[in-house]
């Protein structure tokens, strides 16, 4: 079992089985789970980790696959639990981080001036049809 506590700063000794929350920072640290010793940082913004308190618990949401690492582990943190994930074979790994980079870059991209265009008319368009 997993415990957490919300923190303004991560402090230097991470202990094992907690999960530190800067809710200032936007930033969660653990200790990998599987006990290795590493050092776990997951950036809580809209394209890392989203964390879900419920007032008892925290769940990290995705995975956390430690590929880095030498253990390579991966799992969920949910409720307070740890939930083991199958291990990723270096294919999976690479497409998964080729997913994450894309969906940063589509995050983070300017629209087009051309496409909010065609978006603000196709919004109105669907307004007066609608009423």
């Amino acid at each position: 079992m997993m415990q957490h506590k919300f923190v303004e700063f991560i402090p230097e000794d991470v202990q094992q089985g907690m999960l530190y929350v800067s809710v200032e920072y936007g930033t969660a640290v653990h200790k990998c789970c599987c006990g290795c010793g590493e050092e776990v940082v997951t950036p809580l913004t809209p394209t890392d980790w989203k964390l879900i308190f419920d007032g008892a618990t925290v769940s990290l949401h995705p995975s956390i696959g430690n590929w880095s690492f030498k253990c390579q582990s991966h799992y969920f943190i949910r409720n307070n639990e740890t939930k083991w994930c199958a291990s990723w074979k270096k294919e999976q790994i690479i497409a998964g981080k080729s997913i994450d980079a894309a969906r940063k870059a589509a995050h983070f991209k300017e629209p087009e001036r051309d496409n909010l265009w065609t978006l603000a008319y196709s919004k109105v368009k669907a307004f007066f049809n609608h009423i």
